[in-house]
């Protein structure tokens, strides 16, 4: 498994893009110029982990909020495409981003709708940077997971006037604090006071992480946590104090984020955040390379008709991922198997009707 990946901002106090991601982009500019698709330093198949992407959380600057990214309704621009003809170029290529798991639900999860329409579709992973570039140069058709208007809002800034927003999926991408569903904590703010219900622990992931920096930075010195000793290890050692934890009714708390498998694997729930310390939930959008709607209609309608709530989303990615299920081992299997769980889905999706 892998930490999840930190925004590129250079305002942020998140980690900036080191100088190994820079000479990829850069490269893989050069691959775009000369058609070489082959040095974007990509990765056949779906690459993931059992981690996901993690937005960048700590509150909107004024910039964010005044971005055309910052309002979007998942599913505005539905259509009923049931009776539309599949498009006559039907090979295409999705991008999803190495170890954000919900890219690779998402993308496996269109390669079977549009599959039994009749197309081709290949998934390449990226890390974020050469993803970005593989779109504006043409090397992809689509990719699936754009956090916005904070986590991607620099590859927007550079590419984002060549490619093809397709909707926006998801609506709640943020940061939390969880704990197990029976504990008594309602509030970020209760823990404070319930320090002996938790051990007066607070287990979280990777020490660089951009998320164990807000919960530092912001959420412990806003609520008063000083007094938990606030673990920082990695995302597989916090999820498996958090199943060793709910599997014996055990108190936990844990630093987590949303979408994530957890959600849908362990019986938890997030705590309020009144004073909004750990952020703004984020929207997840859909891009296009430039020509994609023209070249490919009914599949951009596709992807315009995508909405997927907290509850299909973590289910999703919960067969996909967990241990017990598929282990991030075969997504396609996991996503025919969710599909047969939930029968109606897909005509929901076809028809437009996703966004209620």
């Amino acid at each position: 498994m892998r930490s999840p990946e930190n925004s590129p901002r250079k305002d942020s106090g998140h980690r900036s893009e080191s100088e190994s991601e820079v000479t990829k982009i850069e490269i893989s500019k050069l691959a775009g110029a000369l058609g070489a698709s082959a040095l974007l330093l990509t990765v056949a198949g779906c690459g993931a982990s059992n981690t996901g992407g993690e937005p960048v959380g700590g509150g909107a600057t004024e910039e964010a909020a005044e971005s055309p990214w910052a309002n979007c309704t998942p599913g505005a621009e539905s259509a009923d495409i049931t009776s539309t003809a599949p498009d006559a170029d039907s090979e295409i290529t999705i991008g999803t981003f190495n170890g954000w798991d919900e890219s690779v639900a998402v993308a496996h999860l269109a390669k079977a709708v549009l599959e039994e329409d009749g197309y081709t579709v290949n998934i390449e992973a990226f890390d974020a940077g050469p993803g970005y570039v593989a779109l504006d140069a043409g090397d992809i058709d689509l990719l699936v997971d754009s956090w916005l208007p904070l986590t991607h809002e620099d590859y927007l800034e550079q590419y984002g006037d060549n490619l093809e927003a397709m909707g926006c999926w998801y609506d709640n991408a943020k940061l939390t604090i969880a704990v197990n569903d029976d504990s008594p904590a309602q509030s970020i703010a209760d823990l404070a006071e319930m320090g002996d219900e938790y051990g007066n622990r607070l287990v979280g992931i990777e020490p660089g992480a951009g998320l164990t920096r807000i919960t530092k930075e912001e959420a412990i010195p806003t609520y008063g946590l000083e007094g938990y000793e606030f673990i920082e290890s990695s995302t597989p050692a916090m999820l498996a104090e958090l199943k060793s934890a709910t599997d014996s009714g055990e108190n936990i708390a844990v630093t987590l984020w949303r979408p994530h498998w957890a959600y849908g694997s362990f019986p938890i729930r997030d705590l309020e955040d009144p004073e909004g310390a750990m952020g703004d939930a984020e929207l997840i959008y859909n891009f296009g390379t430039s020509g994609f709607g023209e070249a490919h209609p009914k599949a951009a309608q596709l992807m315009k008709n995508l909405v997927l709530d907290d509850e299909r989303l973590s289910d999703l990615e919960s067969v996909m991922f967990a241990e017990d299920q598929y282990n991030g081992e075969d997504p396609d299997g996991a996503v025919a198997e969710w599909l047969a769980d939930n029968p109606d889905f897909v005509e929901e999706w076809q028809t437009g009707q996703l966004a209620g």
